[in-house]
């Protein structure tokens, strides 16, 4: 069974979320501060950690910060509605989605329904194995490397960067790469997908991958050559 962990300083809000996964099949465990958090995620039985910013003993984005030096797990951030600061911080540490409060828990699940799918091995439906220059990608086994070198990367930046080495020569709209990334029926403002473009370049940068995502000013984005420096 699928395992979500709610980390959240609000009790009511942790009652109308552990309601509202366990109606649709999810097992459910939770912790309401930073440290509490911090230590179950640590235990790895978690599929995905919703995870509040505001929090006491440890906020949200330090939270973040560690947990992505030691696993992989999804993060679907709540945030207030007026701290777009935070949530493009929150994006950019390792975060795969946010959802502002108040919030619909019908929204909250299509949410971790859409990262879950994205972050299981072989949901890419049997998706061939890309190759660019250095780059190698293979969306079914969520593997990413740079020359051999090993790649972590987030269900969204998989998600991204697998639409563009489908086609590495086509000039890729904002537009269609939202729909691609997180469905059409899901508003995701530029600041969103620029996050995690910015953290995709980054990390394959680190990598020794430079140029490896380009900006036609005016039009989209598209592959690069990948080259190694």
């Amino acid at each position: 069974m699928t395992h979500i962990l709610i980390i959240d300083d609000d009790p009511q809000i942790r009652d109308v979320l552990r309601i509202a996964l366990k109606q649709v099949g999810y097992e459910v465990s939770e912790a309401g501060d930073g440290a509490e958090g911090l230590a179950k995620a640590r235990r790895g039985k978690a599929d995905l950690i919703v995870l509040d910013i505001g929090l006491p003993e440890m906020d949200g984005l330090a939270l973040c910060r560690e947990l992505r030096a030691e696993h992989e797990t999804p993060i679907l951030f709540l945030t207030a509605r007026d701290d777009e600061i935070d949530r493009v911080l929150g994006l950019e540490l390792g975060g795969d989605d946010y959802v502002t409060k108040p919030f619909s828990p019908r929204e909250l699940i299509a949410r971790i329904r859409a990262i879950l799918k994205r972050a299981t091995p072989g949901a890419a439906n049997g998706a061939q194995p890309f190759s660019r220059g250095v780059l190698r990608l293979d969306p079914e086994r969520h593997h990413c490397t740079v020359a051999g070198q090993q790649v972590t990367l987030t269900s969204r930046e998989m998600a991204l960067l697998s639409h563009l080495m489908a086609r590495p020569d086509h000039v890729a709209t904002k537009a269609q790469l939202v729909d691609a990334v997180y469905g059409p029926s899901i508003h995701v403002s530029d600041r969103t997908l620029d996050s995690h473009l910015r953290n995709l370049r980054a990390k394959l940068t680190q990598a020794g991958c430079d140029g490896a995502i380009e900006t036609v000013h005016g039009v989209g984005i598209r592959m690069g050559p990948c080259q190694d420096r």
